[in-house]
């Protein structure tokens, strides 16, 4: 047996019981505090990367409570000592001395004048609920204010009390009193403030900023200059703070980022965090000038019944948001200014275009500059249209994208599957893709998802930071440069390297390359003339029926995205992108500095020979071929199927064949052709654009090459005529191109004769509602036949 049970077992029993109640008491001594002290809702509070205030609300009790802050200002420690506990570091949480004075004044006056508790023991009746005050009340709080002291620091003790004081009306803590009474944090007032402070939670009920002020003065005058006995301030800081006013009503506290604070909040409940008040990555000088910039926007653009709008700004390297601003201050209209918009999801317009083409590029699909078709398209029963309704015919990718057109947009991703875009989209952080791929098709490219600002701009980011990166990745990307933005320092990033395939940090580079040559707006277009000026890719966009205007610019610093709209949906006639976003995005990008641009590409590319004219991979027959630097998947890229050789006799003025022309007076040269629809248009806006010679009379048909297309309607087309203003049915317009100058074309219309047409080959037609053929006949026997319907609304 052990030795100390023998001793236990040979005591008396009477000592035994002694011994036993003391071990019970110890233990109920060591429990009698619970685990957390203090269990009251605080105040959501969030900071700049700083620490400044930038935005609070109040806690749920409806008190502002900040949360519990360990840093209490020397200056509160000094006063509130000297006007409650003079020997606060000295007494094991009760002070005898105190106690006695206490008891002897109440005996004298006949009633509770003076209540001899300590901070530690006020820290006991805070925590308590400020149960009823008696004597077995202040026996238990002094026992448990031993306890507190047993375990926790006198500067725990005092940032406790610091934290949970009341300061008069429903403002609780120093901190909270500090910004809700002056205005600023508590380390920044003054020593006459401080002493104002420092006596409120001594009767918060009847002395309080507003009211009682006079019985506020003597108190705090009398605390100054107990602060000059104790030589803890000299005599002339006493009088000068003795002429600082007292505060008045309470203070707003600051706003400057209402939305990111609910935001937070709304995180911290999703996550169920405990954690009420964050220090957050925004640059408060930055968030008041963005903040301003859309304010002052917002006053012309709501002449529009334009009442929204919205901005995000982060730095590359790490995705930290910089700034964040929801929405527009102006909360005196019914602008629905509360609605968060950054993570509201909307339509992205053509926001998403450099990202189809930058995976065409990575995936050796097409070239940089690879001609794409932009002529009149239906795909089923889908038509896309460019912005300006026009064609070009045949136009570089690259240009395409920094003209923003859609027409060879959908016909990209057609070519590259909208399966296969929807997946890396959300390989790349786009989180809103909710349904199948299906459901959106091509109109994928156009705006016919949804997306927020967070995930595009984190997109966007992502992308400058791998091609930031790329040489130090020796051109591949990882997956660690793609994540979402944060507003916060979270737990460190994985720092597993892991091969980011959808996207190669050259396709990156000649993406932005194409995105920086967009015409900015105004005063902007002239940017290349100032040497200040600062090198930026950037897109718009414009969601269907004008209720969506983007705008979002990259420079290997900062990724800036604008949004401007109406929240509840409503569109507006001149709502785009390009005249509404893209001015507020330039006024912010004056606020950041300067930041070069990207380094080109030291890896992942390979020079190729391309052609001069297609933009494609230069084939046997292309006469101009340029060496150049192209990703380097590049090689897997089509070969030019646009120049073929031609006979020509000896004026290089007709073709001829080995039927009217002898092979050794031929003339063979590679010529630049493109099919008939694509011809038409092209040759309107390209003037240097030379069409294929006719051939020698005598040298029989054509070579079997497409000469006649029909560009409208597409096969088995559903065509809506509407009502003109006069009430009449409108006509649809037939439009055919054909390769011969001067070449008659002969219309029918379901095997009856109609029109026939010369050079200009459009026809005005309206057939009553159904089906119908329409055939075209050219003077050398082609044809061509195409089914199309009439829809009629009204039935």
């Amino acid at each position: 047996m052990y030795p100390f049970l023998i001793k236990i077992k040979n005591l008396k029993r009477r000592t035994k019981i002694v011994l036993i109640s003391i071990i019970i008491l110890s233990i109920w001594f060591w429990f009698s505090l619970p685990s957390k002290l203090f269990d009251t809702p605080t105040s959501y509070i969030i900071e700049d990367r700083d620490g400044n205030l930038m935005d609070a609300s109040i806690a749920t009790d409806g008190q502002w409570r900040f949360p519990y802050n360990d840093k209490v200002p020397p200056k509160f420690i000094a006063c509130i000592t000297t006007f409650e506990d003079k020997r606060f570091y000295y007494h094991p949480g009760v002070d005898p001395i105190a106690l006695c004075r206490a008891m002897l004044r109440n005996v004298r006056h006949e009633g509770v004048v003076q209540g001899g508790s300590t901070l530690t023991m006020q820290v006991i009746r805070l925590s308590r609920q400020n149960k009823k005050r008696n004597l077995w009340q202040k026996l238990i709080e002094s026992i448990e204010a031993i306890r507190l002291e047993c375990s926790d620091s006198k500067k725990k003790i005092m940032a406790l009390y610091a934290s949970n004081a009341p300061f008069g009306s429903n403002v609780v803590g120093l901190d909270a009193a500090s910004w809700r009474y002056y205005g600023r944090s508590p380390d920044k007032l003054s020593w006459g403030e401080m002493a104002a402070l420092a006596v409120l939670p001594n009767a918060p009920a009847l002395v309080h900023p507003g009211k009682n002020a006079q019985v506020l003065l003597k108190k705090r005058n009398e605390l100054l200059e107990k602060l000059v006995s104790n030589k803890t301030i000299d005599r002339s800081t006493c009088d000068l703070a003795k002429i600082e006013p007292l505060p008045t009503d309470p203070l707003m506290l600051p706003q400057y980022a209402p939305h990111l604070l609910q935001r937070f909040k709304e995180d911290s409940r999703a996550q169920l965090l405990e954690a009420t008040k964050v220090k957050t990555t925004i640059d408060l000088t930055l968030q008041k000038n963005v903040a301003n910039i859309l304010l002052q926007h917002h006053n012309v653009l709501k002449g529009n019944q334009v009442n929204n709008a919205c901005a995000l700004v982060l730095d590359v390297e790490t995705g930290n948001v910089l700034a964040y601003v929801g929405n527009v201050d102006d909360r005196g209209a019914d602008m629905e200014s509360d609605v968060d918009v950054i993570k509201a999801w909307r339509s992205p317009g053509s926001t998403l275009k450099p990202i189809l083409y930058a995976s065409m590029l990575s995936d050796g699909m097409i070239l940089p500059n690879a001609i794409v078709p932009d002529i009149p398209t239906q795909i089923g029963g889908y038509a896309p249209q460019n912005f300006d309704l026009t064609f070009d015919g045949a136009v570089p990718a690259s240009r395409a994208l920094s003209r923003s057109l859609n027409i060879p947009a959908v016909r990209l991703l057609q070519q590259y599957k909208y399966q296969r875009f929807y997946d890396v989209l959300k390989e790349c952080g786009i989180t809103t893709l909710n349904r199948p791929a299906d459901s959106y098709g091509l109109s994928l490219i156009l705006g016919g998802s949804e997306v927020t600002m967070w995930d595009l701009a984190g997109v966007y980011a992502s992308m400058a930071r791998a091609l930031n990166h790329q040489n130090s990745n020796k051109g591949i990307t990882l997956t660690k440069d793609f994540h979402p933005p944060q507003y916060y320092i979270t737990t460190p990033r994985s720092s597993i390297v892991q091969t980011f395939n959808a996207l190669d940090p050259t396709s990156i580079w000649f993406t932005f390359q194409a995105m920086q040559e967009v015409v900015r707006p105004g005063e902007e277009g002239l940017w290349q003339q100032f040497s200040s000026s600062q090198r930026i890719a950037w897109k718009t966009g414009t969601s269907f029926g004008f209720r969506d205007g983007w705008a979002i610019g990259i420079t290997p610093k900062n990724v800036v995205a604008v949004w401007v709209g109406n929240c509840d949906g409503e569109g507006r006639a001149g709502l785009i992108g390009v005249q509404t976003a893209a001015p507020i995005l330039f006024d912010i990008f004056r606020q950041l500095p300067s930041a070069g641009w990207f380094k080109d590409p030291e890896n992942d590319f390979v020079f190729l020979p391309v052609c001069r004219q297609s933009g494609f991979r230069a084939n046997i027959d292309c006469p101009d071929v340029d060496t150049v630097m192209v990703p380097k998947n590049g090689y897997k890229s089509p070969l030019c199927s646009y120049h073929k050789l031609i006979h020509l006799d000896a004026t290089q003025t007709f073709r001829v064949n080995d039927q009217c022309e002898s092979p050794s007076m031929m003339v063979h040269k590679s010529w630049f052709v493109l099919p008939p629809a694509m011809e038409w248009y092209y040759k309107q806006k390209n003037h240097d654009y030379i069409p294929l010679p006719p051939f020698k009379p005598g040298c029989g048909s054509e070579d079997g090459g497409k000469v006649m297309e029909l560009l409208y309607p597409s096969a088995d087309a559903k065509i809506y005529v509407p009502l003109e203003i006069n009430g009449e049915r409108g006509k649809t317009i037939f439009t055919a191109a054909h390769r011969k100058p001067g070449i008659k074309i002969f219309w029918s219309l379901d095997d009856e004769f109609v029109a026939s047409t010369v050079n200009f080959h459009q026809l005005a037609l309206n057939p009553i509602a159904g089906k119908h053929i329409i055939t075209l006949v050219d003077q050398s026997g082609e044809s061509i036949s195409r089914q199309f319907e009439i829809v009629d609304k009204t039935k």
